[in-house]
């Protein structure tokens, strides 16, 4: 199969949706399928890269970090349509997304969307506003575009659940982001260890990703730090950078346990695994995941978790065994006295939580989640062959078709903004 994928984050842009598509594409490309990535260009980008197109784009737009993809040029849309896709993949319900709508209705091939990020949580958070009008426009602008697509890939169930509750009816199937099990659990703990200047006898409290303030990383601040303040051998090792750096930094230094702190900005990606094999446990209180990749990946490195009870983070951590799954609303100070748990276990009682960690993890394999996506793209391929005209599809048909994307595309933006506009009643829990 060719599959023409679409996204507004990329490498060298550090995420969650960057680590998806890297595993996705290579898990494909494994398989003997063609893959060709349309993504803006960055700063310091590979210009060498193969299976990438870069569309120009406004760098570090709006100051978040992210570049804003500007339309494709009539080279970019030749080399597209050589390509010759049997199926479109979106990554984001927007900019590029909307692209990958319009390339589908002009070429006569279905669309695919992973529902990656939960945007009422996070347009929000970025804007300095929580809850109102921003989220509903950004959540209604999502559900919408699901909808104009052929099927829907939901990380995790509790995710289908929520998308489906808002009344999403395009086919949804749940196909969790795969990770490298191999390589996650061959990390070299004494060398990391020793490079971040921990003792043999410190108990490392760990956490990793993209520091912003819809990870509700103050609240996991106050709960670290509480727990540093009351075990004097403790250690707390972050990795990421982002907005709240400065913020994490302030209230550790507050709190009086900046000695107690290690934090690093970046590693190589062949170090990741070493870091997280570092950790004697991993912690992570963001409720706006839709998988959690960070929680099964310290899960396959054989590091126990805590973490708040939130769509994405409750499939991978709740069934497994390999830690402790908090409640939404629980207060810093059990988030602490959690962490204070693990910290008094014996070293045989640690092994097998780490072992029950592993365990866990195993069902988030990469060779997963190629069966279940390639399963789909077959399956799309072959009920849209099954309703295709005899006749040939031809210049205005496809022509057609992209107006009419575009009308259903600008009926999406009014019809969320004025859900935006209207009071909204009471919402389905997540």
């Amino acid at each position: 199969m060719n599959v023409l994928m679409f996204t507004n984050t990329f490498v060298p842009h550090v995420g969650g949706v960057t680590h998806s598509i890297l595993a996705l594409r290579g898990e494909l490309l494994r398989r003997g399928h063609r893959v060709l990535v349309v993504a803006p260009a960055y700063a310091g980008h590979r210009t060498d890269e193969p299976g990438v197109l870069r569309v120009p784009a406004i760098a570090d737009a709006g100051g978040t970090g992210y570049a804003l993809p500007i339309p494709l040029s009539r080279h970019i849309r030749d080399e597209v349509e050589a390509f010759g896709p049997d199926v479109i993949h979106a990554h984001h319900p927007f900019l590029l997304g909307d692209t990958a709508l319009r390339t589908a209705a002009s070429l006569g091939v279905p669309a695919v969307y992973t529902f990656h990020t939960r945007y009422d949580h996070y347009l929000g958070r970025a804007a300095g506003i929580d809850g109102g009008r921003i989220e509903r426009l950004a959540r209604r602008l999502a559900e919408g575009f699901a909808d104009m697509t052929d099927a829907v890939i939901a990380p995790s169930e509790s995710v289908r659940a929520l998308i489906a509750a808002h009344g999403v009816t395009a086919p949804i199937r749940v196909i969790p982001t795969g990770i490298d099990l191999a390589r996650m659990g061959a990390g070299d703990r004494g060398a990391m260890r020793a490079r971040l200047g921990l003792g043999a006898d410190d108990f490392a409290v760990g956490h990793l990703g993209r520091l912003t303030e819809e990870k509700n990383l103050r609240y996991l601040a106050e709960a670290v730090a509480l727990f540093l303040g009351h075990h004097a051998r403790a250690r707390f090792i972050l990795l990421g950078h982002g907005p709240m750096r400065a913020a994490l930094d302030d209230h550790f230094a507050a709190a009086g346990v900046a000695a107690q702190v290690h934090a690093l900005d970046v590693l190589e990606s062949d170090e990741i695994a070493s870091f997280y094999a570092a950790m004697d446990v991993f912690a992570f209180a963001s409720l706006s995941e839709t998988q959690g990749l960070v929680v099964t990946e310290a899960m396959a490195a054989g590091v126990p978790v805590v973490a708040l009870d939130a769509p994405g983070v409750r499939e991978g951590l709740g069934r497994a065994g390999g830690g402790r799954l908090l409640p939404a609303g629980a207060r810093p100070e059990a988030f602490a006295a959690a962490l204070a748990v693990f910290a008094s276990l014996s070293v045989a009682d640690l092994s097998r939580l780490r072992d029950a960690a592993r365990t866990g993890a195993a069902r988030f394999s990469l060779e997963a989640m190629g069966d279940g996506v390639e399963t789909l793209y077959a399956d799309l391929i072959r009920n849209g062959r099954q309703a295709e005209a005899p006749t040939a599809r031809g210049v205005w048909t496809g022509a057609w078709a992209e107006l009419t994307a575009e009308a259903e595309i600008v009926e999406n933006i009014l019809h969320a903004i004025g859900a935006a506009l209207r009071p909204e009643p009471s919402e389905p829990a997540p």
